[in-house]
């Protein structure tokens, strides 16, 4: 009996091992490449002129799609801030996805909207568009409400892009708050002269709790006062940082943030739009976009542009942190399985043969191997053959390297972006670093593993409730007190 335990004890301890260094082999190689790319990206950005787009008669048409759903703490703010972007030809779209607050209401008291006949081309399936507003006011001619019966975000979507007039559109989150330069940048990819089509591209999110917002702009950027959302800012770095933008440049890219990203409206259409009936709508339509670009024979480029372009509110406690992850990891297998004849299929090249397999592996994966490592421990420790030594040297491998990925990504944001531009607040972040694999990483684990027993057994494909706190604005006149 000894003999087999101890056979498979050194197996399991073996396939632990050797995943941990996989794993860890491929985050280290992402971290080379993010930095290799974020040097050279600014490098040009210093020869770069962003202004050109907005002198140029030839820069396209841009409308931002921002779905709403019992957002009243913070529409009116975000829909001055989308206004105020600094580009020459663009409309927002405020999409009211049956709001059960005053979302609407607070909207058209504020932008002085009126109900406009209207024809759609539903060149997409959605809900019912019960009405849609205009402002009676000449300098907002180029906002359009939307109001509809709620079918979920992707519904949303695809609502406005029935409504939407630009060549392309950029799905945002109605809680997020955008820099006034950021269509500038974004559309700039589009506009470079390549042998590949341009089909969509992503930005930096950045969590906005605390920061000072002024009439929904960000004018003070400030850390989290909160654990849960101060964690949050790390994890957005090494995810942004030093994930992302290392897959844009191999060209394995899945995934552009629903909180900010630009797309070509027609191969978005031509796609068939935003799938309705999964929680991952960001994730599956990148996917999907590349499917489809490969399948028809298109040369084409996912770019990722890694200026902070977008601020939104992360989650501040518990229960809704859970559920939004629990929300993530089931998109994500929704995603990986609706999609799984990439999966080391050579015809897709790095996406296929190296991006999907990652995900499979790292992302949806990592977490089920964790809990498997914990109990495995816990069993053989209570059958009393614990490897203590193993155990202690994986656990402070992982702890150091975790630890070292973070502090990486902080001092790399800070020497590129200087965003959080005191000392005190490095360190803040270094502090939080220490403590994060602690207090933090297990709530991952635990939301994707409930995510993977949702998915899977409870057989639970719905949204769930994300209610905000609401982020915390000032207007100019309380601010000239």
């Amino acid at each position: 009996m000894d003999i087999i335990a101890k056979i498979i004890s050194f197996w399991v301890e073996t396939f632990i091992f050797y995943y941990s260094v996989a794993i860890f082999s491929a985050y280290f190689i992402l971290a080379v490449v993010s930095g290799l790319v974020l040097r050279r990206y600014f490098l040009n950005a210093k020869i770069a002129d962003h202004n050109e787009v907005l002198a140029s008669p030839f820069a396209p048409s841009i409308t931002i799609l921002a779905p709403a759903y019992n957002e009243a703490l913070n529409i009116v703010e975000n829909v001055k801030a989308l206004l105020a972007l600094h580009y020459t030809n663009f409309e927002v779209v405020v999409i009211n996805d049956g709001s059960r607050d005053e979302t609407l209401a607070k909207a058209i008291e504020a932008f002085d909207l009126e109900k406009v006949p209207f024809v759609i081309d539903e060149r997409i399936f959605c809900s019912e568009i019960r009405a849609i507003y205009k402002s009676r006011k000449r300098a907002l001619s180029n906002l359009v409400v939307v109001d509809k019966v709620n079918g979920g975000k992707a519904d949303a979507l695809n609502a406005g892009l029935n409504v939407a007039k630009g060549q392309y559109f950029i799905a945002i989150d109605a809680d997020s708050i955008i820099d006034p330069h950021a269509l500038q940048k974004m559309v700039k990819p589009f506009l470079e002269e390549s042998d590949k089509k341009v089909i969509a591209a992503g930005g930096v999110i950045r969590i906005a709790n605390s920061c000072e917002i002024v009439d929904g702009h960000l004018v003070n950027v400030k850390l989290p006062d909160k654990l849960i959302p101060l964690f949050q800012v790390l994890e957005y770095n090494r995810a942004f940082l030093l994930g992302r933008l290392a897959w844009s440049k191999l060209n394995g890219l899945l995934i552009i943030s629903g909180a900010l990203g630009l797309f070509d409206k027609e191969i978005v259409i031509a796609c068939g739009g935003y799938h309705r009936y999964t929680v991952g709508e960001d994730m599956e339509l990148v996917v999907r976009l590349r499917r489809y670009m490969t399948d028809n024979n298109e040369k084409y480029r996912i770019e990722y542009i890694p200026d902070p372009l977008c601020w939104t509110e992360a989650p501040g406690n518990l229960n809704i942190l859970v559920r939004q992850r629990n929300r993530w990891t089931r998109g994500t297998i929704e995603t990986l399985f609706s999609h799984w004849s990439i999966f080391l299929n050579p015809k897709y090249g790095i996406m296929g043969m190296v991006a999907h397999p990652y995900w499979v592996l790292f992302e949806w994966l990592a977490p089920i191997v964790e809990l498997f490592g914990i109990i495995y421990f816990a069993a053989i420790s209570l059958l009393g053959f614990p490897n203590w030594s193993y155990f202690f040297l994986t656990l402070s491998f992982v702890y150091f390297f975790s630890i070292s990925f973070t502090c990486y990504a902080i001092l790399y944001d800070h020497i590129a972006f200087y965003r959080y531009r005191s000392w005190k607040m490095v360190f803040k972040q270094l502090g939080a670093a220490l403590v994060e694999p602690f207090l933090f990483h297990p709530l991952i684990v635990y939301a994707a593993i409930k995510g993977n027993f949702d998915y899977f057994v409870m057989r639970n494909r719905s949204w769930g409730n994300m209610p905000r706190v609401g982020l915390t604005n000032k207007n100019s006149t309380q601010t000239n007190k």
